[in-house]
């Protein structure tokens, strides 16, 4: 009696545990993707098993009664009938999780599958033939020699669905894997209790438990979920297409870059809404599932096709661009949106998540403006790779050189120098600043690079060199970045100091649009580095669109006229107006001025009229490696004597 009373309270506990898990799922509407259907198929599974085993418990002791044993036979046959389904189920439901999956329609799968139709043709026809299970004459319960071969079963599914586990353990979170680890512990605990002892029946229990570990740490995505837009974040991309890629499965990708994104956020002044994302959810929605819709970045999102060949994807591309090129209703506002469409292969495109990176950071080739980027256009991810690459390894080679370009007064002397960074590798050849700066930023390698540019100047101009021959002063360009980084003015003076150079020769140059992101802290930054002896210009002057007030309130030595505004000068009347009046308000702030692109007499002649203090262009210099920008200033300098 107390083995049925035991068995009776283990199997009540096991039922309600499953009962509250799938009521809970089914209120949370986590039931729309493949993988949701399996945990509900599987708790339904232990549920059917829970009950078979409240019915074997109450009515073992009538065991004698026609009624009795027609209820212990009838519960038994669906224990084993469902409960034979448990392991492969559970099997295909972590190839779920894992993106291990595979159509069903292929050979593979039918493979895998035969055991499962081997131990459930002999669960289903047991009353026939008793070989899974048998009663003898007093209804005692023997197990058959066919219950072990569904045990060696349920142990190959069990073991093939760890070895998928483990195959994509890297692309698994720690909390995944912590509950399906939990969940192998104690169905591997219930099964061995349950062989060992037939009384203990608690393999149910077990089962319900460790299922309970998944519905929290699984089923449950919130970690996975961007929940201001119900759809996943960049992290569950990278694992998910992490996992895919690991186990040899094949998709299309497309990624949206909305290219206007900034704009449209300001008109509608959405603040901390995801304005494109409420915009655009619905129709997403309809070209494919929210589960397949991620959002790395709050301007990309990316629809992953599992299963359509090249023309479905197609189509399903040409969709989206399409749509593009009529407005979006929000609100009381009509937007049109500027998107760009790239369209992958995974993985014969992208290899890794680290190529995935590149896309979704990557910037788009100019001259493409919503079309559809696919095969070759994608060229621009690898390029990024390898830049990447080169970067990274610029300093074992040698591979970074500072270049000078000079700056004049109006009069022709010798003035200045600004120094710029570039770059030589072994594979690529020459990379220009343009290229390879953002993505420096982006990798952390930024700071190693803008040290190593004021290492070089502070080098050259602890040779003396530069100031015999009439320079003044080397500009070095600031990132925003840097000005960011705790510790940044020490860092500055530091290196300085360290070759004794007179801080007045080193001129920091801030553009225009790092000037306007941060007033507060560029002021900050720029106060202690004056009261330190440094100079300061803005560079690209006239191309962004800050308060002027505010850029002028920074208190810069020089202000450096960007070489658009001098060329459209010569190019319309309005062009000249501009250039004219720009110089006439910087001169009544009482700045000096520096006009960049200069490449003619005409140029010069112009500039000279509008009394500007400094000239810099291709007309004096391109920039120049050390050693020919010492001879250039040594043959200037000479010739002014």
């Amino acid at each position: 009696m107390l083995n049925n009373s035991f068995s009776l309270g283990v199997s009540i506990s096991s039922l309600l545990i499953c009962v509250v898990n799938l009521i809970y799922t089914l209120i949370l509407r986590r039931t729309d993707k493949i993988q949701n259907r399996l945990f509900m198929a599987l708790l339904c599974i232990l549920i059917v098993n829970s009950i078979t085993g409240i019915v074997t418990a109450f009515y073992s002791a009538e065991a004698t009664v026609e009624h009795g044993i027609s209820a212990l036979k009838m519960a038994r046959y669906a224990y084993f009938a469902t409960h034979t389904a448990l392991c492969p189920l559970f099997f295909y439901y972590v190839s779920n999780v894992s993106f291990a999956s595979i159509r069903l329609a292929s050979r593979k799968i039918f493979l895998l599958s035969l055991p499962f139709f081997v131990t459930e043709f002999l669960a289903l026809f047991n009353p026939v033939t008793n070989i899974v299970w048998s009663y003898d004459e007093n209804m005692a319960f023997h197990r058959e020699w066919g219950e072990y071969v569904i045990y060696l079963a349920a142990f190959f599914y069990f073991v093939l669905a760890f070895l998928i586990m483990m195959r994509s353990w890297d692309f698994i979170s720690r909390k995944r894997r912590t509950a399906l680890i939990f969940l192998f512990i104690m169905v591997a605990a219930g099964v061995l209790i349950q062989l060992l002892n037939k009384n203990l029946k608690v393999e149910v229990l077990a089962e319900a438990v460790g299922f309970t570990g998944l519905m929290m740490s699984v089923e449950n995505e919130d970690d996975r979920l961007d929940i201001g837009m119900g759809f996943y974040n960049r992290t569950a991309l990278s694992m998910d297409i992490g996992s895919c890629l690991k186990n040899d499965r094949k998709l299309k990708l497309i990624m949206i870059r909305i290219r206007n994104y900034d704009l449209v956020n300001r008109l509608v002044e959405a603040g901390e809404t995801n304005t494109i994302a409420d915009i655009l959810s619905d129709f997403l929605k309809s070209v494919v599932p929210r589960y397949y819709i991620y959002v790395p970045e709050k301007d990309t999102f990316v629809l992953t096709l599992y299963n359509y060949n090249d023309r479905q994807a197609e189509v399903v591309a040409d969709r989206i661009s399409s749509r593009f090129d009529n407005p979006w209703d929000y609100g009381e506002y009509s937007i049109q949106l500027n998107a760009a469409v790239i369209l992958a292969d995974i993985p014969s495109q992208i290899r890794s998540t680290v190529e995935l990176s590149y896309m979704i950071e990557s910037p788009l080739p100019d001259e493409k403006d919503r079309d559809i980027l696919k095969g070759q256009d994608l060229d621009f991810i690898m390029r990024r790779h390898a830049v990447e690459d080169a970067i990274s390894r610029g300093f074992a080679e040698n591979s970074y050189e500072v270049y000078y370009q000079p700056t004049y007064h109006i009069d022709g002397r010798l003035h200045g120098a600004e120094a710029l960074i570039r770059m030589h590798d072994k594979t690529l050849g020459n990379l220009y600043p343009d290229e390879f700066i953002p993505i420096a930023e982006q990798n952390g390698l930024i700071d190693d690079i803008d040290e190593f540019v004021l290492e070089e100047v502070c080098k050259f101009l602890q040779t003396g060199v530069p100031q015999k021959n009439g320079i003044d002063n080397i500009n070095v360009n600031l990132s925003v970045l840097q000005c960011m980084r705790p510790g940044f003015v020490e860092s500055i003076n530091r290196i300085v100091n360290r070759y004794g150079i007179d801080k007045k020769l080193i001129n920091y140059e801030i553009t225009e649009s790092i000037a306007a992101s941060d007033y507060d802290t560029l002021s900050h930054v720029i106060r202690k580095l004056r009261n330190e002896g440094f100079l300061f210009s803005m560079d690209d002057y006239g191309t962004g669109f800050s308060n002027v007030s505010n850029i002028f309130s920074l208190n810069f030595d020089v202000i450096k006229i960007d070489k658009s505004l001098l060329w459209d000068s010569e190019k319309s009347e309005l062009g000249m107006v501009i250039l004219e009046s720009t110089i006439r308000m910087i001169r009544q702030m009482h700045k000096k001025i520096l006009v960049e692109g200069v490449e003619t007499e005409a140029q010069i002649e112009l500039l000279k009229k509008l009394n500007v203090d400094y000239l810099q262009g291709f007309y004096f210099s391109k920039p120049i490696p050390k050693s020919q920008f010492i001879e250039h200033i040594t043959e200037q300098h000479a010739s002014r004597k």
